[in-house]
């Protein structure tokens, strides 16, 4: 019976006993904080050199999580999975393409009937500030105009270096979505063989957990991408039908205006719901305006109360406060992009957390370690695994005799000889 005898503790110095013990492990602490803090902010810094990279790769798996169960619906009816994301993609592209024909010859038309509506509209706003009791008629209306006009004559300087960097603006646009389509194809045909790369990277006893929370993360964003999909459409289609039968300029490209700021929660159906309003009030006056602003409301309300807790509550389990919060503070960071991913990423790390926290990994079934296959997709792998395999046999065979043959022509070449 052997006895384990423990270690003396380290010994202390005098200075280390005159130093509290509390003081010494949040000194301990902090210097590995210090660490981990400098390590973050070189990869922070990093990751802002290539932030169009960055932001590509993000799109593109969002568009994955929304266009990866037709790639699974195509596999399962037997069509190979590099032909299955051509076809999704393809149709992707036509369908964005398609979208945006519209509604450039939607604009095109709307345009030419709403320049007199805006100056019908405009003449009724000035008419109805001249009724009113403080002093905003025609006069101060022009002295604010003429203000306007002399600011933008002030910093036109400023302004022509803006539009000078709109080229550059649209060179990273096009380039952003080179990367998107490329990422894209891969995250559709590939995406799985990508992750379980990335999970062998780690060491071997961490890699059912990160295995299994990044699958569950990935579920959580897929889930989140589809929901805010939907709601995007309620959004969109309530606005825009509301626009239409009230007669409003430009209904489909304001419905796809709402769609694409729907994006944002909460803030980005109500920013674009405003530019609705206010073209109702240049086109068809007040009392128009209002109706639509009825239904902007009618529609926020039906997103928030009904829409938000019952659905995108179940998807990504996160409270309103949380979302406004991260929302708003992703777009005083980031601008645009900080408020269309700040969702997503909270989502993501939020059910991360929780399924490592709670050692979900121990007993999860739906983690896999191999590539998921239907089985004619199995088959099909087996038959060319097979064809290798024999393809390699007839090259070694081949060899082989061709080694024979080089011998047997030594051999008499030396009898000659």
């Amino acid at each position: 019976m052997s006895v384990t005898i423990p270690e003396p503790p380290a010994r202390q110095t005098v200075s280390d006993r005159q130093v509290p013990f509390a003081l010494q492990i949040a000194a301990a602490w902090s210097w590995r904080l210090m660490i981990v803090g400098i390590a973050a902010a070189a990869l922070y810094w990093m990751l802002a050199k290539i932030s169009l990279i960055v932001i590509s790769i993000m799109i593109a798996a969002l568009l994955a999580g929304l266009m990866s169960p037709v790639v699974y619906f195509l596999r399962r009816n037997r069509i190979h999975a590099g032909i299955a994301t051509a076809i999704t993609e393809v149709g992707l592209i036509a369908a964005v393409v398609g979208l945006l024909a519209l509604v450039g010859q939607q604009l095109t038309a709307g345009f030419s009937s709403l320049s007199d509506q805006v100056v019908e509209g405009w003449n009724q706003i000035v008419a109805m500030l001249n009724n009113l009791p403080i002093d905003l008629g025609a006069d101060k209306i022009d002295q604010y105009i003429s203000q306007l006009v002399t600011t933008l004559q002030d910093n036109s300087s400023s302004i022509l270096n803006g539009v000078a960097s709109v080229g550059s603006t649209a060179a990273d646009i096009g380039t952003g979505m080179v990367i998107v389509l490329f990422t894209l194809i891969f995250f559709l045909m590939e995406g799985e063989k990508i992750w379980l790369f990335i999970v062998k990277l780690f060491p071997r006893n961490a890699r059912r957990a990160v295995n299994g929370a990044g699958r569950r993360g990935w579920k959580s964003l897929v889930s989140y991408v589809r929901v805010q999909v939907f709601v995007a459409a309620v959004d969109a289609v309530g606005i825009g039908l509301s626009a239409f039968f009230l007669g409003v300029p430009l209904a489909l490209p304001l419905g796809v205006l709402v769609f694409l700021g729907s994006f944002i929660p909460v803030v980005g159906a109500l920013l674009t719901g405003a530019i609705a309003v206010l073209l109702a009030l240049v086109a068809n006056g007040l009392v128009n305006a209002l109706i639509m602003l009825a239904m902007v409301l009618v529609v926020q309300q039906i997103e928030s109360n009904i829409l938000q807790p019952l659905v995108m509550g179940k998807a990504v389990a996160l409270h309103p406060l949380a979302v406004v919060i991260v929302v708003v503070a992703g777009s005083m960071l980031y601008g645009i992009v900080g408020a269309l991913f700040a969702v997503p990423v909270l989502a993501v790390v939020n059910t991360v957390i929780r399924y490592l926290a709670g050692r979900e990994w121990e007993h999860d079934p739906d983690i896999r370690e191999e590539e998921f296959l239907y089985p004619h997709e199995q088959r099909r792998r087996e038959k060319k695994a097979i064809a290798e395999k024999v393809k390699e046999r007839l090259e070694r065979i081949k060899e082989a005799e061709k080694a024979d043959e080089d011998a047997l022509e030594a051999i008499n070449n030396g009898a000659q000889k």
